[in-house]
């Protein structure tokens, strides 16, 4: 397979399968249930809404700022409101293409702001190492509010306590047998898989020669505690999710952040698997799908929006260059 027809596969698939679920989950409801969804949508508070828009946004610049922390020590130290710019266009470009907004952000940042492409794409991957970090804590956290929830589901699904415990025992045997394996192997795959590794741990290590540490922590903490505001607050327009718990929402979370790491901006599939999440806790399909979709439409509405002008005004903002 040439490299022209995996990009052209890259691109096509992932919206393919978003569009697919979004007529997949059109088609499993009946016409009462679309209804009651609609009409959920239609009578949502918008002041809701608005203030998840606006936490999102609050997101969006506490990167931007905690991106300098990252660039600082290689020397460069980009104005905030170009990072942001660049940010918001990054988010819209994945929208279209899948992971193509990395690489737009850190070729932004050297037309920019003259930071070499690849040192630009470090501090970015260095981002993307932190993020799954506390994608995992957030996952234990989970875990840990809903563990009798969440075992009872796996329970019902044939796999036990014992189960549990030993698949996460293979999991974590496999893991080590895959690195002793690539770590002996020579060939280019292998090889790929070690460059790619070591350039995750330098991200990992780069954090300790920051000078602003303190600093860095605090907005990695704001950024991901913005994440799961936005969504919170958005429990308040559908009146069967108003008094959801924390617990139940971070399972809902984290199903949504694994959907949208799935397709362009969890295309179809955010709204399917946040709802299902929702279910376990005893909210109906209509009421998940319509919190599902609320919560999609608001965010993503945000990054076309916000993308597109900072799209026209990047440009525009830095034209003496």
């Amino acid at each position: 397979m040439n490299n022209k027809l995996k990009k052209i596969l890259k691109t096509i698939l992932p919206i393919s399968l978003g569009v697919f679920l979004v007529w997949y989950s059109y088609s499993s409801t009946s016409p009462e249930d679309r209804q009651q969804i609609i009409l959920h949508i239609k009578e949502a508070n918008m002041f809701w809404v608005g203030l998840s828009i606006f936490i999102g946004i609050v997101s969006h610049v506490s990167r931007a700022i905690r991106w300098n922390y990252l660039l600082e020590p290689l020397g460069y130290r980009p104005k905030i409101i170009n990072n942001v710019f660049i940010i918001l266009i990054s988010y819209f470009a994945n929208l279209l293409i899948i992971r193509s907004g990395e690489i737009l952000r850190a070729t932004a940042l050297n037309t920019y702001e003259d930071v070499p492409f690849e040192k630009g794409f470090g501090t970015i991957v260095t981002e993307r190492v932190i993020d799954v970090i506390m994608l995992l804590l957030v996952i234990l956290t989970a875990f840990l509010f809903q563990a009798e929830i969440i075992l009872g589901i796996l329970e019902e699904n044939g796999i036990g306590l014992v189960g549990s415990i030993g698949l996460i025992g293979a999991g974590i045997l496999g893991l080590v047998i895959s690195i002793r394996i690539i770590r002996k192997s020579t060939s280019a795959y292998a090889m790929r898989i070690k460059a790619f590794l070591k350039g995750l741990l330098d991200g990992i290590l780069s954090i300790f020669k920051m000078k602003q540490k303190g600093r860095f922590i605090f907005h990695t903490i704001l950024i991901w505690a913005c994440y799961i505001g936005m969504f919170w607050v958005i429990k308040f327009t559908v009146p069967e999710t108003e008094n959801l718990s924390l617990g139940a929402l971070l399972v809902a979370f984290v199903a949504g952040a694994f959907a949208m790491a799935t397709t362009n901006g969890g295309l179809g599939l955010f709204p399917i698997v946040v709802t299902a999440a929702l279910s376990f806790f005893g909210i109906s399909k209509t009421s998940g799908d319509a919190y599902g979709w609320i919560m999609w439409t608001a965010q993503n509405l945000m990054i076309v929006i916000f993308g597109a002008i900072s799209f026209l005004v990047l440009p525009l903002w830095n034209r003496n260059r």
